[in-house]
């Protein structure tokens, strides 16, 4: 029995609220269970120094998780002067999970910055920062398309992530910290509405997984990302 006494194949309760930061160009408020980020996508009419003069954008992304986001105060990683090399890893996934639905040259020469700030963490931050992002980023795209910034629409298709794991040797799906923190093995998902996969992070925590054990997981991640792509679809059309 999982601690949540949820099915193996089933996701926690999953929402996303757009438009929650005034100023932002686009915005969602993503919860997957007890895990609640705020995603807001910034536009910029440059692209990076590296990137100028080549006729292209780009998309980029930041994660932070508040100080009482966990059980106990963490530390502000500003006051330390640098990120945490888990939360560079992170903002880099985050980055290239959204540039892979993007044609780049679409943007022009603009930047784009998703921000992805962990208000309430319980597993799964980086899966939902990704799914969240999205739509935080089809809205500032939106927002471009109306003000006759951009033509054409540079969204490709939708992307989504999610956790998967073995958890007292079952394949689970959307693990919550109970699970993660405990699992045998822990993955993590990045696939694209069309089915594509983008990004796989797979670990052994105890004992090494096998091969029916790994398609298993990816069998839940697909169907999974699947429902998620469904409830992202449902949120931008309104």
């Amino acid at each position: 029995m999982r601690p949540s006494s949820r099915a193996p194949e089933a996701l926690r309760a999953v929402s996303f609220e757009r438009n929650v930061a005034r100023y932002a160009e686009g915005s969602c408020l993503v919860k997957f269970g007890n895990t609640h980020v705020l995603c807001t996508a910034s536009l910029e009419d440059k692209p990076p120094m590296w990137l100028r003069g080549q006729g292209r954008g780009w998309v980029t992304a930041e994660y932070s998780m508040l100080p009482r986001a966990t059980h106990t105060r963490t530390r502000r990683e500003s006051t330390s002067g640098k990120p945490s090399g888990r939360t560079q890893e992170i903002q880099r996934l985050i980055g290239r999970s959204l540039r892979a639905v993007t044609h780049l040259p679409a943007l022009g020469e603009r930047q784009i910055t998703l921000d992805c700030d962990v208000l309430q963490a319980d597993g799964g931050t980086r899966t939902a920062s990704i799914t969240g992002a999205w739509i935080a980023l089809h809205d500032c795209l939106k927002w471009m398309r109306g003000r006759s910034i951009i033509k054409d629409n540079p969204l490709r298709d939708s992307v989504a992530a999610i956790s998967c794991g073995v958890y007292k040797g079952v394949p689970v799906l959307d693990l919550d910290y109970d699970e993660d923190s405990s699992a045998d093995t822990d993955a993590n998902f990045v696939i694209t509405g069309a089915g594509g996969l983008v990004e796989v992070q797979m670990t052994a925590e105890a004992a090494p997984f096998s091969d029916a054990e790994l398609m298993s997981m990816l069998a839940l991640a697909r169907q999974g990302v699947a429902q998620l792509t469904e409830l992202q679809k449902a949120a931008v059309a309104g």
